[in-house]
């Protein structure tokens, strides 16, 4: 029997009975929707009331929203079956895929991401047609997988492409080529060799502002990299020149990564640099450059040639940097006469200098005004003189540890000037007594690995500032600190007196004081009155010494309410260490 459906509309009153018996087997049956308004009004809208149908995810996935769909991390080893066409954002990352099939990926054409990352696919898994349905993706992330060579083509409407951590050999003109809205291009760690990577690589993709080719095997400078690239990483190459004219494009090049390759000065000349108006970093540190290079655009702001083989700094190749913040020189081979008075001195706005590592016998003279921090440890700079750091009124920073400095040659008014100054390292260095005429500014003082013998309060004294002061590892016992040798450090709130010759806690330590290093000394007991003087005192190292059971008072640690750790590790026997009840958290103590 064919059940036959009225025609939508307003049913004539006298045969309701009738309508009725026809219309309810109608709803049973596809057919088109109701006329807005022609509903009777004593019926519900068709699925009033009703929950929409459940969303359709892959087993195991999660589906947040109707657009995405995540699968990361699920061990699998076959590409899901059933995702919805609908898909803009999918997720496989952590899994053990090995090949895309085709047929499933063609389905997906609205896709916009695909994150790929750590599978194990292979460039045999990967059909060469395997994107061309893909024509809204924007962001491709296949990192950490097997390909050994590039997709032969990406969608046009691609963003950020991410082939890093592969084992690519050679990429395609349409790989990346022919892409007018690609940004970012990753392809670090893998295998490309200059033969790899074709002249029109990225013909047409001129919108490309990131490209990492680090950790390959470059022997130049790519030719024809695209003119509108702000950072470029070729670090980690086997580069040993940057051709004419390779870099004369890039323009808007800001950040250029060229450090751990082989150049050597004939590698580079004076037009490689010279066209990039716009580069604010250059870092060409682990190289073979026995000078700092010609040519350098003014616009530097960092420039990093640590641990080359420069012997010499000639001013005229500084010359314009004037807006040069950050200069590297670390572990070259400058020696005695590598840094000529004056040769910094065209870099008025420097900030930053760091020469260690250098055999440099004394300070540089006439080094920028407005310089603000100096490191210069592990040289070998014998004397402080009275005027070696006069011309750098404003430094905030000095490091002069591990160097040859003897008491007897640091003159008295060596730091005279320097007001500014907040940090000073004079740490491994043949020092027997605390350097006279510290400036009252200071934060730190780092005095470690030295030979002192004796603490007298004259050359600590005016120093309200210091918050940290370290003595390590130096000879000093507790008879040759003076009285009142603590007594203006208002501020301290750090002592480091480890790995001395201290027999018991010094005396009359400063009240601020919130931690005490006292670790590797000859203490074997600690009276009622050690800490009186330092109600703020949060931390407490007393490991490595010849404290037993009974060495530390049950009194010691009354009136010390903030005290949270108390390390006895180390000592003989395991150490009794007695709080007050008062205090907010048992400190730990420990046995051997």
């Amino acid at each position: 029997m064919v059940t036959r459906c009225p025609a939508w509309g307003h049913p004539e009153p006298s045969l309701n009975s009738q309508w009725l018996s026809l219309l309810l087997p109608c709803l049973l049956l596809p057919g088109p929707p109701p006329a807005l308004g022609m509903e009777d009004a004593s019926f519900p809208h068709l699925g009033e009331g009703s929950q929409p149908p459940p969303r359709a995810c892959p087993p195991r996935c999660s589906c947040p929203r109707a657009d995405t769909v995540d699968c990361a991390g699920l061990d699998l080893r076959v590409f899901p079956d059933n995702i919805t066409r609908a898909a803009q954002h999918l997720s496989l990352q952590n899994n053990q895929l090995q090949e895309l099939p085709y047929n499933e990926l063609s389905r997906l054409s609205g896709l916009r991401t695909l994150n790929l990352h750590n599978n194990l696919i292979s460039s045999e898994g990967l059909p060469d047609e395997a994107f061309e349905s893909l024509t809204q993706l924007q962001h491709i992330y296949v990192a950490h997988n097997k390909l050994s060579v590039a997709p032969q083509f990406l969608p046009r409407s691609l963003r950020v492409a991410d082939l890093a951590a592969n084992e690519v050999t050679e990429i395609f003109p349409l790989t990346f080529g022919e892409k007018p809205a690609l940004r970012s291009v990753y392809l670090h760690n893998n295998q490309l060799s200059n033969a790899g990577l074709p002249p029109d690589a990225f013909h047409g993709s001129q919108a490309v502002v990131t490209l990492s080719l680090s950790s390959n095997r470059l022997s130049y400078v790519p030719p024809s990299l695209p003119s509108s690239l702000e950072r470029l990483h070729l670090q980690n190459n086997l580069i040993c020149k940057v051709p004419r004219g390779a870099l004369s494009r890039q323009t808007h090049l800001r950040e250029l990564y060229l450090q751990h390759n082989q150049l050597t000065d004939s590698g580079l000349d004076a037009t490689t640099f010279s066209k990039l108006h716009c580069l604010e970093y250059l870092d060409l540190s682990h190289n073979q450059l026995a000078a700092v290079p010609a040519g350098l655009p003014h616009t530097l702001a960092v420039l990093h040639l640590g641990r080359n083989r420069i012997r010499r700094v000639e001013a005229a190749r500084l010359r314009g940097l004037r807006g040069l913040r950050y200069l590297l020189l670390q572990h070259n081979q400058l020696g005695a006469a590598g840094l000529p008075a004056g040769a910094l001195r065209p870099l008025r706005g420097l900030h930053t200098l760091h020469l260690y590592g250098n055999g440099l016998d004394r300070v540089p003279q006439a080094l920028p005004r407005r310089l603000r921090a100096l490191v210069l440890p592990h040289n070998r700079v014998t004397a402080l003189g009275a005027h070696d750091l006069a011309a750098t009124p404003g430094l905030a920073e000095l490091n002069l540890a591990y160097n040859r400095l003897a008491s007897a040659c640091v003159h008295r008014r060596a730091f005279h000037r320097l007001r500014a100054l907040r940090s000073l390292d004079l740490a491994g260095n043949q020092l027997t007594l605390l350097p006279s005429g510290l400036p009252a500014s200071l934060h730190t003082l780092r005095l470690q690995r030295n030979q002192l013998r004796a603490l007298e309060p004259e050359p600590l004294a005016g120093l309200d500032q210091l918050q940290e002061l370290c003595l390590a590892h130096n000879r000093l016992r507790v008879g040759d600190i003076g009285p009142g040798t603590w007594h203006e450090l208002r501020a301290l709130q750090v002592l480091d007196l480890s790995h001395n010759e201290l027999s018991f806690v010094p005396p009359d330590l400063p009240e601020a004081l919130e931690e005490l290093h006292l670790q590797g000394n000859r203490i074997s007991h600690v009276g009622p009155e050690a800490f009186l003087s330092t109600p703020r005192l949060r931390a407490l190292f007393l490991r490595a010494n010849r404290l037993h059971t009974t060495s530390i008072a049950p009194e010691a640690f009354l009136g010390l309410p903030h005290l949270r750790l108390v390390d006895t590790t180390g000592n003989p026997e395991p150490v009794l260490v007695q709080l007050p009840p008062t205090a907010p958290r048992r400190p730990r103590a420990e046995g051997p």
